[in-house]
């Protein structure tokens, strides 16, 4: 499957909120985003994310962006660039 940038930004939220066993209010809270916020790119509400947005993701996951983006999801081979 190729995934957009947002799709494969929801994927990484999905499993790191259940490997963290976080809500999506828990990472608005320590992320600096607002629970909506999270719930539209987890369910694909937002056509585009920013890399401020990821970073923010990333720091309220208490992970450097590196690691955030260290998935299969953001492998070139499986997203799909327009």
């Amino acid at each position: 499957m190729k995934y957009t940038i947002g799709q494969a930004v929801g994927e990484r939220i999905l499993e790191l909120l259940e490997a963290k066993k976080m809500t999506q209010y828990r990472l608005g809270v320590e992320s600096g985003l607002t629970h909506p916020a999270i719930g539209r790119i987890i369910n694909e509400k937002n056509k585009t994310v920013n890399f401020k947005t990821v970073a923010m993701i990333a720091n309220g996951f208490g992970m450097t962006l590196m690691e955030f983006l260290d998935a299969p999801y953001f492998d070139f081979k499986n997203l799909d660039i327009e």
